[in-house]
């Protein structure tokens, strides 16, 4: 039996954040506090290329600052991306954690799909 989930991302997991830059090849996250134009944000620091600057995922709280100035100082596709790679490793640690295979798709829309195989 199969089940369509949509899920809702908020960026919790610092393993899994370790894991979305990894697949993305981007430097390593740090904890860290970070001026984002005119306010500092602390959390763990994601650089993005081409970002003016980084994303600063707040585990205790799911959320993700930026300033990107409406896309001038960063393409949104770059926070989509991690985004999407952070859900991914998300849904896999828990998986794997809880004993479930986990096979990983890449769809040509550019998608990932995940199969989780839960023994019954």
């Amino acid at each position: 039996m199969s089940h369509l989930v949509t899920i809702q991302t908020q960026v919790k997991d610092a393993a899994a954040i370790h894991h979305a830059c990894e697949r993305l090849q981007l430097t390593p996250p740090r904890q860290g506090t970070a001026r984002l134009f005119n306010r500092e944000c602390t959390g763990w620091l994601v650089a993005l290329p081409e970002w003016k600057y980084p994303l600063v995922c707040q585990t205790e709280t799911g959320t993700v600052q930026y300033d990107n100035f409406l896309g001038h100082w960063g393409d949104p596709q770059r926070l989509d991306a991690f985004l999407q790679h952070y859900a991914v490793a998300k849904a896999t640690l828990e998986a794997r954690r809880q004993g479930h295979s986990v096979q990983e798709f890449q769809e040509t829309s550019g998608a990932i799909r995940l199969v989780i195989g839960v023994s019954s």
